[in-house]
């Protein structure tokens, strides 16, 4: 806790305390800040890891770097700190898509969590991993999986046993790294986002191969796939999915940033419909994933969601070497999916 004040109003004289170098690096002003170098933002990450630094501090230097949004060196920094306090289960299987949740659906359903479901059966284990917040309006994946009779692990051990099952498996971020989680629910006491939600996004927690990243703001596109090249990540996929969410939306193009051994890319994939758009979903019926999937009901929009979204993770698996490949291989995987997989909701 913070030190008390004296009966003067003014804070007891106990010397400068270890986090305020970074504090100062990033908040000196107009001409006097700047940006952290990788070693410095890890150097200051491990302290807030650690609870070395004092809340008001915390909050205080991820509102600073808000201001100007942080950089890929910066967010690299602080992923790799936060990674050397994660605790992997021994024997973890090998997950081969890392794919974050975080931002909720309000507009459409989550039919990304179709297009995980579709890979991870089909022999590409997916390991997702998010938060959920009450009374935004959003849906968010723990609570749509409940509803579908699927499991949320409430650690990365039991995450892994889900894998060995059946290939997928969700848990909560505060399961593996509660102080992120802790960082990221200051949002209802600042009023805004931080960098936070940048670290979750590329924690990749069982190390896949390849990361799948869905964010809202289209200049993220840049920051994660500079920050995946610098982390030495294999492969990762980012894209402007509708939501936030790593889900492409089949009414408009796409580009997906990629940062694949070292080479960064781009990539604009098509609209999946000639003209028009989709309306928005008048209600958010969690139930209608299951049915779609079952093929007790058809919707256009989320079946070429389910089907696109699916494309752009089997073209980073290296499954297809193009957009039209990746889409047929997606497309078959849908039509032959094993319908009895999900109950009714």
């Amino acid at each position: 806790m913070s030190e008390p004040l004296a009966a003067s109003g003014r804070l007891p004289d106990i010397g400068e305390h270890p986090f305020a170098q970074y504090i100062r690096i990033v908040g000196r002003g107009r001409h006097g800040s700047r940006a952290m170098t990788y070693d410095e933002a890890c150097a200051a990450m491990r302290m807030i890891m650690a609870g070395a630094c004092e809340r008001e501090q915390v909050g205080a230097f991820f509102m600073l770097i808000r201001v100007r949004e942080e950089t890929a060196e910066e967010l690299a920094g602080f992923v790799a700190a936060v990674r050397e306090t994660i605790q992997v289960p021994g024997g973890a299987p090998r997950v081969r898509i890392d794919w974050p949740s975080y931002a909720g659906k309000r507009r459409h359903l989550p039919w990304f969590l179709l297009a995980a479901l579709l890979v991870a059966r089909n022999g590409f284990p997916v390991l997702m991993h998010g938060i959920a917040r009450a009374g935004d309006g959003r849906i968010y994946t723990r609570d749509a999986l409940a509803r579908l009779g699927l499991p949320v692990s409430g650690s990365l051990a039991e995450a892994v046993e889900e894998i060995r099952k059946g290939g997928f498996a969700y848990v909560p971020l505060d399961a593996f790294a509660p102080q992120v989680a802790r960082i990221i629910g200051l949002r209802a006491l600042l009023g805004l986002r931080s960098p936070a939600n940048s670290i979750a996004r590329m924690l990749n927690p069982l190390d896949a191969p390849v990361q799948l990243v869905g964010i809202f703001h289209p200049n993220y596109r840049d920051v994660h796939q500079r920050a995946a090249t610098r982390l030495g990540q294999p492969h990762m996929a980012v894209l402007r999915g509708e939501g936030g969410e790593a889900e492409r939306n089949p009414d408009v193009s796409c580009l997906v940033q990629s940062a694949c051994d070292g080479q960064e890319r781009s990539e604009e994939w098509p609209a999946m419909f000639a003209g028009g758009r989709h309306l928005k979903d008048t209600t958010l019926e969690i139930g209608r994933l299951a049915a779609v999937w079952r093929g007790d009901a058809v919707d256009e929009y989320g079946a070429a969601a389910v089907v696109g979204t699916a494309a752009i993770a089997l073209k980073a698996l290296g499954v297809a070497g193009n957009i039209p490949d990746a889409e047929r291989a997606a497309r078959r995987l849908w039509d032959e999916r094993p319908k009895s997989l999900l109950r009714a909701a």
